[in-house]
Order: structure tokens, then sequence, then C-alpha cells
């Protein structure tokens, strides 16, 4: 009783109100942010100590000294051998005990380059190919440079932090200071440099949880200046704006993964993943900071709006006009370890962010078609009766989805007998129409003795725990729980062994995964989540690695997935993620709300996301929590089609939203999204085996490719994929027309044709254009100078079009010229890795649209093209002659809305051949 009260008591808690502030904490509630918020800027205590210096051929090694208390740190300089990256790493010279650096974050260990070292006085000048890095000594700062470009500078503001680990005093460091660090105002805090005396410093309490703290204050902390950047992004997850805000009097944005059940808009707050990479953007130069670090870290940014006051006075002393904008990094622990990325393009810091932490893999063809899911499908005729349901009206879907209801009691790898008696003929009956299933496997193991996981973990030790040794138990889903420690590489095994066929029984190698409540979350933990001073393996802290707990719970999944069928690309779905989760899974934005900000946010997100490294990203179609009209379930859709993960998603609580349950205007509306979604299947899997090569984005914000036009800096409710198609969703309700904007190319306001993909109407001026839609309209441009590979004839399931036709749309540029790329394979193995592929480049000059092939092509399909259509031609040609091995036939051409089509061309995509058009 007790355990069924308490889960009533918190699912109404949790999942009938808004999120409440007051279980999370703020700043001045985090002792080690308050802190490093209180280092007083432009007083750095922090210097090279004289003949300390060691220089390598890839590096250089020095000692740092705070001058205030004498502790001595080492400082490592290097650059990568891969171009336009510095790597600074500052630890204690003689800790008490190792302090953690991150692991697994990266995709392999980064190379470091050639450098010379040249000495001043009092500087040192490191020089790598055309960049370089100065190092001034008193104060300590670095300030990198590019093509003699002042870049980045570190500590320039003189925030830097770093508090080293000590013996706890025998005395308390301050009588009479508040037992309880939440009630702990500015002025009980002695403004010093001297961490000890902060209230927090050797415990914390918030609400009712203690953290025991037992190696004291050890937060870290540094600056980084951009002096080329007029806006400022990056640092996911937040429910903000793409371009972030000046934090002057209000929180710094949190990186700390988190439940948060109906997260508030436009905030600053924790979210489920916490990716510490931020870039500075300016008309001339990008360039990013990735701060690899773990711990709970909250990150100050100064913008032009807070360095009004500074400028001021900088003005008025004569000083430089303004301060260039900034970001402060504040972490719990570990060390400072800071790869500068210095572009100087957009596209390039990305790059160098992607080539660190990796891309994601090519996902097989299914998971870009649509996903149902809801918690919960109620048994196994529901979920085929779903299944029928999108069959009968029509409508294309491509995997069904099971929450935690399909579960015995909440035992992951366990099925409820009596809902879900027979698994493997459910999963065939949506395997045999060529769908798939995903079930969810979340991280919290119910303690029941009759369960064979919380057994196996309980008797191999695998459990994360406290300080004594005891298994820690907290509370979720299934009641009492506790959780396996994936940082130990025996649990890691462990659990991925679970996904073998020979173990779970009741799923086929069809069967894919989804990661979810893995921050992680529990429901009696302070802040929903674990304790900081928990143990894992290696006897680190949990505050050391909280937030990487849910990608150490990914790589186990991903390991289980491959080692089940080596052969089989794995699907995973998570919730929480860290730098690197990328190369593992995909995420979604978590548990929204059915209304129009939410819907808006969810572009604002994913694009944060994006640059981040994580392209495969959506949100839940009509939103997680609450019943959306019909209007907002059609512009979401609308606007998920474009996004590239798509699904719908919603609570156990709201109404039932399959598309048919709506009036049947919406389910017309609904179904055309769905299929212009699907028709745009050979686009989508083209751009993700080229981000896989590239490490580019997939959804880019506009100044990725319209960087010296100012009004794209801050645009967040339109966006490209790659630098084809510009997206400019209706986000708004009741609207009859939006404004979307065509940027620049450059200073003179040159800009691209655009052509509107459902009508070939040319868009050739830079600015805002008024665009009229009604309920069916979904503003989507192809850019001119590019080609794009369709396929219109939609089915049941994406896994059902491999063999059918596609359709060239190529839109030509000012010149007459376009160019683009399709990449075939057999959709679902690992078989590309061997060179199973055909990546195939078109180009048309010259009224010719040709053909070459990058790499040789080794994969054979009778998949062909059915249609070329072409738009921005002067003139409407008369035919066009195709010639394939020296021999041509004529073909036949079609008015076809302002465009023409060359109709079947009837050649396979195997196949070398050009087209020519005749006036």
């Amino acid at each position: 009783m007790r355990l069924a009260a308490f889960l009533l008591i918190f699912c109404i808690f949790k999942y009938a109100n808004s999120v409440d502030h007051t279980n999370f904490k703020t700043c001045e509630q985090s002792s080690f942010c308050r802190r490093c918020r209180k280092v007083t800027p432009d007083q750095s205590k922090f210097a090279l100590v004289p003949g300390s210096l060691n220089t390598y051929s890839d590096s250089v090694t020095a000692d740092l000294i705070h001058k205030d208390n004498k502790h001595l740190f080492t400082l490592k300089l290097e650059a990568l051998e891969q171009s336009d990256i510095f790597r600074l790493l500052i630890d204690e010279k003689t800790p008490l005990k190792p302090r953690y650096k991150v692991e697994h974050a990266l995709k392999s260990a980064p190379k470091p380059g050639s450098i010379k070292v040249l000495e001043g006085d009092a500087e040192l000048t490191i020089i790598s190919g055309p960049n370089k890095a100065i190092i001034i000594a008193d104060p300590f700062r670095i300030d990198f440079y590019q093509n003699d470009v002042l870049t980045v500078s570190a500590n320039a503001k003189g925030l830097m932090n770093f508090e080293y680990l000590r013996p706890k005093p025998q005395q308390p460091a301050a009588e009479g200071a508040p037992e309880n660090a939440e009630n702990a105002s500015a002025n009980e805090v002695q403004n010093t440099n001297d961490e000890i005396n902060d209230p927090g410093a050797w415990e914390e309490n918030f609400k009712s949880h203690q953290d025991s703290k037992p190696y004291g204050p050890e937060a870290i902390a540094l600056d980084f200046s951009f002096p080329q950047a007029e806006v400022l992004f990056g640092i996911p997850e937040h429910a903000d704006t793409f371009a972030l805000k000046s934090t002057s009097g209000t929180d710094p944005y949190r990186l700390y993964n988190v439940d948060v059940f109906e997260y508030i808009l436009d905030s600053k707050m924790a979210l489920y993943g916490s990716v510490p990479v931020l870039y500075g953007h300016g008309a001339q130069r990008t360039a990013g900071v990735f701060w690899h670090n773990a711990a709970e870290t909250w990150v100050d940014i100064y913008t032009a709006e807070s360095n009004v006051v500074s400028s001021i006075v900088n003005f008025v002393s004569g000083s430089r006009k303004s301060d260039p904008l900034a970001a402060h990094f504040m972490s719990e622990s570990g060390v400072i370890d800071a790869f500068i990325l210095l572009g100087p393009t957009p596209l390039d810091a990305f790059k160098q962010y992607t080539s660190l932490t990796g891309t994601a893999p090519l996902p097989q063809m299914f998971a870009l078609g649509y996903h149902q899911c809801r918690w919960n499908y109620n048994d196994e005729r529901d979920v085929e009766e779903v299944s029928a349901k999108f069959d009968e009206y029509d409508i294309p879907m491509d995997t069904m989805w099971l929450d935690i209801e399909y579960t015995d009691g909440k035992k992951y790898f366990t099925w409820d007998q009596f809902k879900f008696p027979n698994p493997l003929g459910m999963i065939k009956n949506l395997t045999d129409l060529g769908r798939h299933l995903v079930i969810i496997i979340d991280p919290h193991i119910k303690r029941d003795s009759s369960y064979f996981f919380h057994n196996d973990c309980t008797e191999q030790g695998l459990y994360v725990k406290h300080s004594d040794g005891r298994d820690y138990e907290g509370w979720c889903w299934p009641g009492s729980a506790s959780y396996p420690d994936f940082f130990n590489p025996a649990a890691r095994e462990y659990y991925a062994n679970q996904y073998a066929l020979w173990n779970f029984k009741t799923v086929t190698a069809d069967v894919m995964f989804w990661n979810d409540m893995n921050e992680p979350s529990v429901f009696n933990g302070p802040e929903v989540t674990m304790l900081k001073d928990l143990v894992h393996y290696g006897n680190w802290e949990h505050r050391d690695v909280h937030n990487l707990y849910g990608h150490m719970q990914l790589m186990g999944t991903f390991d289980g997935v491959l080692q089940r069928d080596f052969n089989q690309r794995p699907f995973i779905l998570t919730r929480a993620h860290f730098a690197g989760s990328q190369r593992y899974a995909l995420i979604w934005t978590g548990d929204n709300m059915a209304d129009w900000g939410h819907l808006q946010h969810s572009i604002k997100m994913c694009l944060s996301e994006a640059v981040a490294g994580f392209s495969f990203c959506g949100a839940d179609i009509g939103g997680f929590f609450g019943n959306p009209d019909a209007e907002l379930f059609e512009r979401w859709y609308q606007t998920g089609a474009f996004l590239p993960f798509y699904r719908g998603h919603a609570h156990i609580d709201t109404k039932r939203r399959e598309p048919w349950l709506y009036p049947e205007k919406t389910r017309l509306v609904v179904r055309d999204a769905l299929r212009k979604r699907y028709s745009y299947l050979p686009l989508w899997y083209t751009m993700f085996y080229e981000h896989r090569l590239t490490g580019e984005p997939i959804m880019r914000p506009l100044l990725a490719h319209y960087p010296k036009d100012k009004e794209t800096f801050t645009i967040d409710d339109e966006f490209l994929l790659q630098n084809r198609l510009l997206v400019r969703p209706v986000i708004h309700q009741g609207a009859t027309k939006v404004n979307v904007y065509f940027p620049a190319i450059d200073d003179k306001k040159n800009g691209d044709l655009w052509y509107d993909v459902d009508t070939f109407k040319k868009y050739a001026n830079v600015g805002y254009e008024s665009i009229a839609v009604d309920s069916y309209k979904i503003p989507v441009f192809q850019r001119g100078g590019t080609i794009i590979p369709k396929k219109e004839r939609i089915r049941r399931a994406a896994t059902l079009m491999k063999k059918d036709p596609y359709t060239l749309v190529v839109c030509l540029n000012r010149t007459g010229k376009a160019d683009g790329t399709l990449y075939v394979d057999d959709e679902k193995t690992h078989n590309y890795r061997n060179g199973e592929f055909n990546y195939i480049h078109y180009k048309f000059e010259n009224n010719l649209l040709d053909v070459d092939f990058i790499g040789k092509p080794q994969f054979k399909t009778v998949a062909w093209i059915e249609r070329v259509v072409i738009a921005g031609l002067e003139r409407v040609p008369k035919s066009a002659t195709l010639i394939v091995d020296g021999i041509s036939k004529e073909l036949e051409i079609l008015p076809f809305s302002e465009a023409v089509a060359v109709r079947k061309p009837g050649i396979t995509v195997q196949q070398v051949f050009n087209i020519r058009l005749n006036f």
C-alpha cells in the first residue's frame, strides 16, 4: 500500500502540474555556482611559474600558481593534428586524489600535431600552421589566433577558478552559517576568494537531501571571449531561443541532466541532455569551445546587452569600444579540459566539433519514416488494430512503439503475459507488413527477488553504491529500484548481453529500442535524480560523471543490439545525452506540451542540438501532455515532416489521437504531410550518409550558409536542410500567411534563387516575403543550383519503397546550373562499409544533365529514374535526348506547374547517362 500510495502521489505531482521551479536548484542554491560567480573580474589570481616551461614537438607544459594561496597547477596546451583545434588542459600538480577526466565522450584519442614555440619576456607563442596561441604569463591568459585574427581568448575576463582538494578543516569555516544552502543569501556568503568560507563548501543540503561532499570544494571555471562574434549559440539542451541570451541579472544556463516534465519555455533551466559546446559567430568568422566536463555545469553568457555598462566605462576611459561576447563555464568538479575550435566558417566549426565526438551512424531507412507511439498501446490487439487503421486510411507508417506497460510489472526484458501473450506473433505481423516495433528499456531495475536482472546485479555487485558499499535504492516506475553502474565494464557487458536473442527470446532482430528516464530519473532523489555522493566504478563520485550516465547506458545498448545481429544497423532513441552520444542514438525534446509555444520551440531546440552533433532530433508530434486541437495537430505533423526524427507520442492520460480520430479534414491534412515526408526519403537518406562522411549537420541554422547576413543570426523559426531546402513551417495559430526570410549571400545583398516545392514559383529577392498558406501548405523552398532525389510512389512503409523509381528535381541557379547527390544501398545492413553502395553525383549545365559516380558503384538495384523535373529554364524545350552507352533515345517533355518534366528516362540509378534538352 505504501508503494502504491507513493507512486500515485508522485504521478499526480509529476504529470498533473507544470514544472515546479522550487524542485530544481538555482545558481544561488548551488554553492559551487555562487562561489564561481563571485570571482572578481579582471583581477585574475593565476600566473605562470617562471622557469617551469617545457616544450615538446606537439605541446607545451608549464606550472600555474594561484598568487594568493600559492597552490600549484599544471598547464598543457597542444595543437591537434587535425588543423584549427587547440586543446587546453589544467589540473592540480599534486592533488590529494586524482581528479576525474572525462572518458567515452570523444570518439578516439585526438592526435596531436606539430608546433613551433617562440619565447618572449612575458608571453609564449605556440604556432601551428596558420594558427597560433599566445600565452600571457601574468595575469594568465591565452589568446588564440587564426591567420593573425584574434578569435578566442581564455581568461580574458579573469574569471578562472580552480578549487584545490584539501583536508576538511577541524572547525566549521563559518560559525553560524545557515545549515541549508538553499536559504543562504548573497550577504551570508563572504565575498572572498577563500572557497572554504562558503556554507555549502563541505556539506550541502537541498530540501530533504544532504550531499556529504567528502572531498570538499573542487569547482573549476574559465571564461572564453569571442572578439569576432555578434551572437553566441549552442550548449543544449534548453527550451530557449537558438541565440543565447545574456544571463546578466538571471541564472546562468545550466547543464545537468534532469527529468523535467512539462518544461517551461524561454528558460535557462537544465533539461534531459547536456552538450557543453558553444559557438561565437560574427559576419567575418565563427569559433567554438568544447568544455570537456561531465559534472554539473553552469554557463554565464555575456552578450552586447550585458556589456552595455562596461562599454560605457571603456568608452569614457578611452579603451576599446565594447567588451567582446563571452561565456563563463563553471563546473562542480573535474579538470579544465577545453578544445578551442577556430573555424573560420560555421560549418568548419561544426565539423571540428564532430571530428572530436563523432557523427550519427547511417540509420536504416525505416528510421527516417513515421513512428507511432503512445504511453501505452494496451495490448497485442490494440497494436495490430492501429497498424491496420493506417493501411485502411492509406497513411504511411513504419514503426509501432511500446512504452513501459508492455512489461511484466515494469521489469525490463520481460512481457506482460496477459496483455502480450504472443509477442513474437505480434512482431511477425508487423514485419510481414514491412513495419518495425520499438520497445522501451529504462535503467531503473525493480528490486524484486523474483526478477533475474535484479538478482544478478545484486550478486555480481553491478549496482551504483553508497560510499559504505551498500547498493543505492531509489524510486521510479517500478517502485523501489536500483541502477546498474554502467561505468563498470562488467555491468555494461551484462546489460548488453540481455539484448541477445538467446536471452531476450521474445523479440526478433528487427525489434529496436528506446532508452528513457536515463538522466537518471529518481522520483525521490534530489532534483529528481541521483545523490551526488554515490560511488561508481573506479571510486568516482556521481557528481563527477552525472551527465555521462545516460551516455554509458547507450554504449551498453548499442553493443547489445549490434552483437545480437552484427550486420543490422542499430536504432536507439535516448532522452539523456552528452557530447558523443550521437554515435549511439538519436534524441527527442522530451516531455513537451500540446501548445503552440512547444511546437515553435521544437525547431529552436533541434537547431541547437544539430550544431552540437545531434542531427537526428525530433519532438513528440502533438505534444506529450495535453490534447491538441485539430489545427495544432495538423501544423505539428507538417512541421515534424521536415525534422529529422518524426514520431507521434502522447501521455497515458491524453485522449487517443491517431489521425483518423480527428475529423476527415484533419486526417487528410495529416496524411498529406506524412506522404510529403515519404516523398523526400531519398533526400533524407542521402543527407544522413553525407553527415556521416563530413560531420556537417543535416538541419542547419540559416547562418551556416549565409554567415555575412546579420538578419540570419537570430532566426530560429525557419531552417535549412543541408543547403538544399529552406523550411518555414506554419507554427502560429490561425495563420493565413507567414513571413519567409530569403537570406543574402554577401554584403551587397545578393541572394540565391528559391523555388516553392509545390508550385516551382521562383523567389529572387533577398528579404522577407509574405507567403499565403492554407491548411495544407507547408512553406518549403528548394535552393536554385541544387538537384534533389525524391520518390513519389508512397507505400505503407519506407521499407517497401526500396525498388521504386526516383524523380530528380532540378532547380537552376542564376547561371542555369545545378548539382546534387543520391546515395543508394540496401537500407538495412552494414554492407555499405564494404563498398556495397552507389553514391551518385548529378550535374546540370548548358542544358545537359550529366551523371557520374563518387567511387565505384557496387550495389545492384533495379530502382530507376521515372522523371526529371527542371525549374528555372528561360524557355520550354521541345524534347529531350537520352544518351546511354552511345545510344540515343528521344524523350517527351511535359509542362509541370512552373517547371517542365522529362518523362520516363527509364534508366536505373546504376547507369551512366546524360539527358540533353532540345530547343
